[in-house]
């Protein structure tokens, strides 16, 4: 027996013992198909690679579903823990001062925005307020100001949370800033009975990191969190 018949004996008997060699093989299979629907000719149709074609097609639709799925938990995973580390350190700081400073570098890192503004209004002055000298982050309105910055004219109550990419070109909430940054989240904030409005505002260099079409889920727990800490300090 020559070395070529020996070989495709061998052959033979491999696949006769395990023929998931060759079914699990898609371009294996793939050419099988194609030599049989050759061999019968033009004019005959062979149902069983029509249906074949189709379940691989659906097949490959589902694997690409697979791996979006998969993809987005890791996505929301990652998210989620970013949010309790931002969480945890804001936690940190034992004076108001502090605390500021904190969310403009650690808070901001973690949460990787390239600058937060905190706005809060006041029915007084605020070029003279005493809030307004604490801390660059820190910014003093008068009443009215964040739904109108929120709304950029249009009608309806503000949401709790905006997520928008287009920066309005007069925004004085991030200064000098304001030439690069592309996004912005807006968090509204409930701090208390009695007491005017605040607006956590986190601007992005990045004109994709925060647009209408994402989830705010992990911004409306950071804003529920980063009320309930305000609250303390105002108090």
């Amino acid at each position: 027996m020559s070395g070529t018949a020996l070989t495709e004996r061998n052959l033979r008997d491999k696949i006769i013992a395990d023929p998931n060699v060759i079914l699990e093989d898609h371009d294996l299979m793939r050419a099988l198909i194609a030599a049989n629907e050759k061999r019968l000719g033009a004019n005959i149709v062979d149902l069983r690679g029509v249906a074949m074609e189709r379940l691989e097609a659906r097949l490959e639709r589902l694997e690409d579903t697979h791996r979006s799925v998969i993809a987005a938990a890791y996505d929301n995973l990652a998210g989620t823990n970013q949010v309790h580390r931002a969480v945890l350190s804001m936690l940190e700081p034992t004076d108001f001062a502090t605390f500021l400073t904190n969310l403009a570098t650690g808070v901001a890192g973690i949460l990787r925005v390239d600058c937060i503004k905190l706005v809060l209004e006041t029915k007084g002055d605020g070029s003279d307020s005493a809030l307004s000298k604490l801390n660059e982050v820190l910014i003093v309105e008068k009443p009215g100001f964040i739904d109108d910055y929120i709304a950029r004219g249009r009608s309806g109550t503000p949401r709790d949370v905006t997520l928008r990419q287009a920066v309005p070109e007069d925004s004085i909430l991030y200064g000098t800033e304001s030439d690069w940054v592309q996004s912005e989240a807006l968090l509204k904030l409930n701090l208390g009975e009695g007491r005017l409005p605040g607006l956590l505002a986190m601007g992005s260099e990045d004109p994709h990191q925060f647009a209408p079409s994402q989830g705010t889920d992990l911004l409306t727990f950071f804003a529920g969190t980063f009320e309930r800490a305000m609250r303390r300090w105002l108090s």
